[in-house]
C-alpha cells in the first residue's frame, strides 16, 4: 500500500482490493502513534502507556507533558509540568519559625529551601558551633552534601551575619536529609557563641 506524508500514513491505491475495514484499521493504527495521548496523571500514564512506542506524547489533566524515549522500557522525559508546591520542613525540637515559614520545593534535580528559625526559649542557635535545624523530605535527599551560605542575626556582639547551611547526604555521619547550620562567629553579649536566628534560604542539587 502506498504511503503519504512525513508520517508515512498508508493510503489505498487504485489497484488495491475493496478491504475498507482493514485499510481503515491500518490507517488508524498509523495515526495513533502521532496523536497526543490523554492521561489523568503519572500513575495513569504508567498503567496505560508503558508499552507505547518511542516518541509517544502524553499529556495529563494538569498540563504535565511527557515524551517516551525508549522503545523497550517505560522511560519518559518531562517536557513541562506545573510549578511544584512548597512543602513545610519538619523543624528540630526547640526551634520555631520566625518571619518566613521554613519550606522546601523540588523541581527535577534542583531543590530550593527558604525560611527563618529561632529557639523557642530565646537562647542562641549554634552555641556549640553547629546545630540541626530540621529535615527535608526523602525525595529531596542529596547524593552528595548540599551546602550554601545562610543569613544570621546581628544581635549582640559584632558578627558577620553569615553562617553555613548544609543538607546531609548518606556520606555524612548525621542523619540523611538533616539541615544543619555551622558558625564560628564570636561570643554574644549573653556569653554564648551563636546567633539569635538563622535564615536557611538557599539551593542545592540532589545528584
Amino acid at each position: 500500500m502506498a504511503t503519504i506524508g512525513k508520517a508515512g500514513l498508508p493510503v489505498p491505491g487504485g489497484g488495491d482490493g475493496p478491504t475498507v475495514p482493514a485499510h481503515l484499521a491500518e490507517l488508524a493504527s498509523a495515526i495513533d502513534g502521532h496523536l497526543v495521548q490523554h492521561v489523568t496523571d503519572l500513575a495513569d500514564r504508567t498503567a496505560t502507556l508503558g508499552d507505547a512506542p518511542v516518541q509517544t506524547l502524553a499529556v495529563a489533566r494538569d498540563g504535565t507533558a511527557w515524551l517516551k524515549t525508549s522503545a523497550t522500557t517505560d522511560t519518559w522525559v518531562t517536557i513541562w509540568e506545573p510549578d511544584p508546591a512548597w512543602r513545610t520542613i519538619s523543624l528540630a525540637a526547640g526551634l520555631e519559625s520566625i518571619t518566613t515559614t521554613p519550606r522546601v520545593t523540588r523541581e527535577g534535580r534542583h531543590v530550593w529551601v527558604r525560611g527563618r528559625v529561632q529557639k523557642t526559649n530565646g537562647t542562641v542557635i549554634g552555641a556549640t558551633s553547629s546545630e540541626a535545624i530540621g529535615t527535608v523530605p526523602a525525595d529531596c535527599y542529596p547524593k552528595t552534601l548540599g551546602q550554601w551560605a545562610g543569613g544570621a542575626s546581628l544581635t549582640g556582639d559584632p558578627m558577620t551575619g553569615v553562617c553555613r547551611i548544609e543538607v546531609a547526604s548518606d556520606q555524612q555521619s548525621i542523619t540523611t536529609g538533616t539541615i544543619s547550620m555551622y558558625t564560628q562567629d564570636g561570643i554574644q553579649s549573653g556569653g554564648a557563641m551563636g546567633v539569635m536566628w538563622v535564615d536557611i534560604a538557599g539551593h542545592y542539587t540532589i545528584d
